[in-house]
């Protein structure tokens, strides 16, 4: 391992302690320039800061971009804020068939809350077509 690997995660653990703590804008400082680096556990707390106004001014449009990149490289709570974002037309405009592709990207990785909120879809019909079957294998799968 290289200096600057061990450096970017001295600076990765040393933000995400920050966010965990909520000191949100020491967090923005130490994650943003991974986030601009592609580091997606910067990208999903960044988007998360952005969305809540956590350490910085409310900037949906950096909250969708963080998101977006981050579940697009496979971070599961990224894929699952991303679901969401689209669930309730948060930072972007609402997209139900987006919001399901999402939410199954993060179940199948195992994530019990995405596995949850698609029984719902399935179960209720929302953005997908109403599904009992499938809503149970979800609702079984998230271990209810």
């Amino acid at each position: 391992m290289n200096d600057s690997t061990s450096e970017m995660e001295f600076e990765l653990s040393s933000g995400v302690a920050a966010f965990e703590g909520k000191n949100f804008s020491r967090a923005a400082t130490l994650l943003s320039p991974l986030a601009e680096k592609g580091n997606t556990e910067a990208q999903y707390r960044m988007a998360i800061m952005a969305q809540g106004g956590l350490g910085m001014v409310v900037n949906e449009l950096m909250a969708y971009k963080y998101m977006k990149a981050a579940a697009e490289a496979g971070h599961p709570m990224a894929q699952h804020g991303l679901g969401f974002m689209y669930l309730e037309g948060e930072c972007i405009e609402q997209n139900l068939g987006r919001a399901v592709a999402w939410f199954k990207k993060a179940a199948e990785q195992g994530l019990a809350g995405s596995q949850t909120t698609l029984a719902m879809m399935y179960e209720e019909g929302r953005g997908v077509e109403k599904d009992p079957e499938e809503a149970k294998r979800w609702y079984e799968k998230a271990g209810f």
